[in-house]
């Protein structure tokens, strides 16, 4: 038994201690394996670290290279200046050893003072044109020298009015012209007093054959002649401290009408011809009655247009029927007729408007045919000033006389009428 115990425990030694000595032998392998990979491992930084450095020092070679050649060349132009500077130093010394300049720069001269001088050119008056006023005649005569430098004009070249001459003297070298107070593109005024007729002599100069060259200027010459508006029926006329209209003869009845725009108060007339849609317009229609009897002006009748022509397409009659203001009625505007504050004006208010297409700057002619009758006639059918306010209204007097505003109202001819527009 203990033989038995005694080969067991010596065959367990020797094989723990087999078993020892490999367990030795593979440690040891492993640490060699593991000291050889570290060992490759340095090996290769290693080598990468060399072909790093190789670069680096490649690198730092060229630019040195660069560095020193820039160097070289910064010298070399060093160099060059410095002896420049002393080619141009000693040259300088040469010059210097010569006498000095006496030259300087001139002066700069002064301006001349010169007086400032105004001179006025006189207009030398030519005194080449005379007029002759007749009862119902003008004579006109002109020198050809009309502008007083000896230099003749063309006969065909002047015109009183658009009208040509009637008669030339070759020899006195005098245009002659003749033409009724009516005639000619005459303009009439008239005051309290007198009657002014205005022609204008008109000379419009013609260039030079084949140039256009002008000798000459153009001139405009008004020519007025006045006429007392009253003459007494004797030489032994009553001259009462009253003067009835009855008592004097005037020369030629004639009635001022006017049509004006007027400002929001009524008060001044309007210096602007724009409105925007929606604006009122404001117009007052007169008569200027001098010395006749008392007047009660009319606005007959109203069309706008966007030419002076009334007769041109498209066309508003907005007042109608000698008196009856129908924009109110076919538009809904307040359009109307006021009550008057005198009978020799009338004031009517219109809201504006525009014709299609549409256009921003369209422009609106509006003419109105105004007439007058004596103040102590009785507002009737032909003179009326009618409103449509739920209903037609008469702006003075009966409503009745607005009835025919929706039919048609008599026709018939009055005296004093007149066709004023802007």
């Amino acid at each position: 038994m203990s033989l038995w115990v005694k080969n067991v425990v010596s065959l367990g030694a020797s094989n723990l201690l087999e078993s020892s000595l490999w367990a030795r032998n593979l440690t040891s392998s492993l640490l060699a394996s593991f000291w050889v990979k570290n060992l490759l491992s340095m090996l290769e930084s290693l080598l990468t670290m060399t072909l790093w450095a190789k670069n680096l020092v490649s690198l730092w070679v060229r630019n040195l290279g660069r560095i020193l050649k820039s160097l070289w060349a910064r010298n070399q132009v060093r160099f060059w200046v410095m002896n420049l500077g002393k080619d141009l130093e000693r040259s300088q010394s040469k010059q210097t050893s010569e006498n000095p300049l006496t030259w300087s720069y001139p002066q700069v001269a002064k301006p001349e003072h010169r007086p400032t001088v105004s001179e006025r050119l006189k207009q030398v008056a030519a005194n080449s044109v005379s007029a002759q006023c007749g009862e119902s005649v003008v004579r006109v005569q002109v020198n050809q020298d009309l502008l007083g430098i000896g230099r003749l004009i063309q006969p065909e070249r002047i015109t009183l009015g658009g009208c040509a001459a009637t008669e030339e003297d070759a020899e006195a070298h005098v245009i002659t012209f003749e033409s009724e107070l009516h005639g000619c593109g005459s303009e009439l005024t008239m005051t309290e007093d007198v009657l002014i007729y205005t022609f204008t002599l008109v000379y419009e100069p013609k260039p030079l054959a084949n140039t256009s060259i002008v000798k000459t200027s153009a001139a405009m010459v008004d020519i007025e002649c006045h006429y007392l508006r009253n003459h007494d029926v004797s030489s032994n006329a009553l001259k009462p401290t009253w003067i009835p209209n009855i008592s004097n003869m005037v020369a030629e009845e004639l009635l001022y009408f006017s049509l004006r725009l007027m400002t929001a108060d009524w008060q001044f007339e309007r210096p602007s011809n724009h409105y925007y849609l929606g604006d009122i317009i404001n117009m007052e229609a007169s008569v200027m009655p001098y010395h006749h009897v008392p007047l009660r002006v009319f606005v007959d009748r109203c069309v706008a247009t966007l030419a002076p022509d009334v007769h041109t397409v498209p066309r508003y009659s907005f007042i109608e029927d000698h008196g009856c203001l129908v924009d109110a009625k076919l538009t809904g505007s307040s359009s109307q007729f006021l009550s008057r504050s005198q009978d020799d004006k009338i004031q009517f208010q219109l809201e504006s408007f525009r014709f299609q297409p549409q256009n921003d700057s369209q422009q609106l002619y509006i003419t109105c045919h105004l007439k007058a009758s004596a103040a102590s006639s009785p507002i009737d059918a032909e003179n009326k000033a009618c409103s449509f306010t739920d209903g037609w209204k008469a702006a003075g007097g009966d409503d009745l006389v607005c009835g025919c505003c929706d039919s048609s109202c008599a026709v018939s001819k009055k005296e004093g009428e007149n066709l004023a527009y802007f």
